[in-house]
């Protein structure tokens, strides 16, 4: 029993002491490296992106949600990319349309085309907050109590779809949640909503055209 505990305090020794020769013998360099991403699809297949209506399923009051997201694509992609960008008179009764193959291809132009969609929600909420005020040298030695602020809270939820006229089907969904909190009460859902779209082009732009994406790597040396 003695000598087992023996052996056990030396493997422990060697232990500490192999750890501590590693960690001494090696440097560890963060690099900072660019790697390309790839798109999730062959845009020149398609002669053009045919932009309908979208399925609104909430927007602040006085805001068309459907016309603001139209008009921001067909500017924001007609930038992007050499093919023609359209707005089309193409309805979504229902969010079980999206899916369905048969009503696409109902729409199809002559040509092979994209359809871009998706479902929208918009939120504008206000929300109260405790302020404490930090104390400073020589203030009143006694806590202040807590303020009570409001806030403005902005929510947008984008479901996009891109989906092949011949087939009818989905070739590329995403999904994304974007939310923006103004210490300004005053501020408007309009102003909010650019900001918050914003971030979704980012995001999906980057998907569909490609880019470069930073990831740390660390090299031993």
């Amino acid at each position: 029993m003695a000598r087992t505990k023996r052996n056990k305090f030396i493997l422990l020794i060697l232990v500490v002491i192999w750890g501590t020769f590693a960690c001494s013998s090696y440097n560890y360099v963060k690099l900072r490296m660019e790697f390309p991403i790839q798109t999730v699809l062959s845009l020149e297949e398609y002669s053009e992106i045919k932009i309908v209506h979208f399925v609104v399923k909430g927007q602040p009051k006085g805001m068309n949600l459907d016309k603001e997201l139209r008009d921001y694509w067909q500017f924001e992609l007609s930038k992007a990319t050499d093919q023609k960008i359209a707005l089309e008179d193409i309805s979504i009764p229902e969010e079980a349309i999206i899916k369905d193959k048969d009503f696409w291809k109902s729409q199809a132009p002559q040509s092979k085309a994209l359809f871009f969609t998706g479902l929208a929600e918009y939120k504008e909420e206000v929300r109260k907050a405790l302020l404490r005020r930090e104390k400073r040298q020589f203030e009143d030695p006694f806590q202040s109590s807590p303020q009570l602020a409001e806030r403005k809270f902005f929510s947008l939820v984008l479901d996009l779809y891109l989906i092949d006229s011949e087939t009818g089907e989905i070739v590329n969904h995403r999904q994304f949640k974007e939310n923006h909190l103004s210490q300004n009460k005053n501020q408007t859902a309009y102003f909010a909503f650019f900001n918050l779209i914003q971030k979704v082009k980012q995001k999906f732009f980057r998907q569909l055209f490609g880019g470069e994406r930073i990831q740390e790597r660390y090299l031993i040396r």
